[in-house]
């Protein structure tokens, strides 16, 4: 349990680097057309990360670098996480990259971005976490505008702007953090901030928070999602809804776990999940291209995972079942942009009329990773919903449990406008004539066929999340 300079622990993030380095470099020797071997280092670096972060799971809990990052169930759990959703990421951009001239500079920042989030999960000192935000950030600017259109062009500008600006107050809050504490290790924090001025802590943490909802994107950072999800390409629009979001929201867990007792975090945290979530179901009512609509699901799906860290300390269910929802939710979000991916030129909800028919796999992967973002059983949101739900009641906010409930119920209409058309008899020629992109198609079906093992499994999952946290 103790701080220790190891190295070896941190060997899932050291592949992650170093793949983003060895792309970067053995890109720049490559023909500006032919860089697929920047993806087969991509694909090694993740799975090396993926082995190592398995490893490391099986091991004790501790913190190395002097504290200031801790390998625990929750950064083992995250990192899995995040290798998976990168994985498909990578998978369904196939189509979508071969060829392209910048294919090696976005699988750099993939792999930069994804360690940026890996980072942001394991960090236990907020200078640290100020460290992985900048890094998650960053290249999360490139990959939006690497689109090369208007729309994309506008995006980038309104995401680095919003994170620019969300990143400051967030430095900005550890500063007055520190001030009153005087350390950024939370294990200093959880010792010095009760007899803190309780202004000043507020202050700090709500600034910290601002710059971990922008990653996430959730209220009141959540701006810039729908126009992303929209103007970005399917890669980078599949990446910014979904690995960002696991390291904002670990991240968010371990902070709140140290804060004072005495404030009432559930009161704020529990605000920002109600706006979250009613806000993104609201606004999804009206969207008709599937891209801005799931750029508004997902913001309603952080106000479902901010519940757990709204009952931090009042329940020991809080940690397991975040991490099985960011598990469920990461490759059910994936799933659905990856059927998006797979057909490029429909980019209207009416536009899906007659797959079922045409692709009836493609529709398949679909209704199962839509009705999963909803929480229908068997699926591994249902698990991570009905598990948020219990640990919201069993920490005394039954109201934000309620909350939940009617959310997801309201969340039903507007998912269903979009599986509706796709069960509905199309023109057979122009069904035919939509060829889907096939690595695009296999990362839809993977990711569904995920979602309901991950459903099924969960008891098994369960049981590999129930580690203990350490701060």
């Amino acid at each position: 349990m103790g701080s220790e300079l190891q190295p070896a622990a941190m060997l899932p993030e050291i592949f992650l680097l170093f793949g983003a380095l060895v792309a970067l470099i053995g890109g720049s020797f490559l023909p500006r057309r032919k860089q697929w071997g920047s993806r087969l280092v991509a694909v090694a670096a993740l799975l090396g990360a993926g082995v190592a972060a398995v490893v490391a799971l099986a091991g004790p809990a501790r913190t190395v670098f002097d504290a200031t990052y801790a390998v625990d169930t929750a950064t083992g759990v995250a990192r899995l996480i995040v290798v998976v959703a990168t994985l498909l990421v990578v998978l369904l951009a196939v189509d979508e990259l071969a060829g392209d001239p910048r294919e090696s500079e976005t699988y750099v920042l993939l792999l930069l971005s994804a360690l940026g989030a890996v980072v942001m999960a394991g960090a236990s000192d907020l200078m640290l976490l100020i460290t992985g935000y900048l890094l998650a950030s960053i290249p999360l600017y490139g990959l939006v505008g690497l689109g090369r259109t208007a729309a994309a062009a506008e995006a980038a500008m309104k995401t680095y702007l919003l994170g620019a600006l969300l990143g400051i107050g967030l430095m900005t809050g550890v500063v007055v953090l520190y001030g009153v504490a005087g350390s950024t290790s939370y294990a200093d924090l959880a010792r010095s901030l009760p007899g803190a001025p309780t202004a000043a802590v507020i202050f700090g943490v709500v600034a910290v928070f601002g710059g971990l909802m922008f990653k996430a994107g959730g209220v009141p950072g959540h701006f810039w999602v729908p126009d992303a999800a929209e103007g970005a390409s399917s890669t980078a629009a599949a990446f910014l809804t979904t690995v960002p979001k696991v390291g904002a929201l670990v991240a968010a867990f371990r902070l709140v776990s140290v804060l004072p007792a005495s404030i009432d975090w559930t009161l704020l945290v529990g605000a920002l999940a109600t706006l979250s979530m009613t806000l993104g179901n609201l606004a999804a009512y009206a969207q008709d291209d599937p891209r801005r609509l799931l750029g508004w699901s997902t913001v309603s799906q952080v106000g479902y995972l901010l519940v757990p860290v709204a009952v931090v300390g009042a329940s020991d269910l809080a940690l397991p079942s975040l991490l099985v929802y960011l598990a469920g939710y990461a490759v059910t979000n994936v799933g659905a942009f990856a059927v998006v991916a797979a057909l490029p030129e429909r980019r209207s909800l009416a536009s899906y009329r007659g797959l079922a028919g045409a692709r009836p796999w493609l529709a398949v992967a679909l209704v199962v990773c839509l009705l999963g973002l909803v929480g229908t059983p068997p699926t591994a949101v249902f698990v991570g919903k009905l598990t948020t739900v219990t640990a919201a009641w069993d920490g005394g906010a039954a109201w934000l449990a309620v909350v939940v409930v009617v959310n997801s119920v309201a969340s039903l209409f507007y998912y269903l406008r979009w599986v509706a058309p796709a069960f509905r008899p199309g023109d057979p020629a122009e069904s035919a004539a939509a060829v889907p992109r096939p690595w695009a198609m296999r990362a839809a079906v993977v990711a569904g066929a995920g979602s309901l093992g991950v459903g099924l499994a969960a008891g098994v999952l369960w049981g590999v999340v129930s580690g203990s946290l350490v701060t």
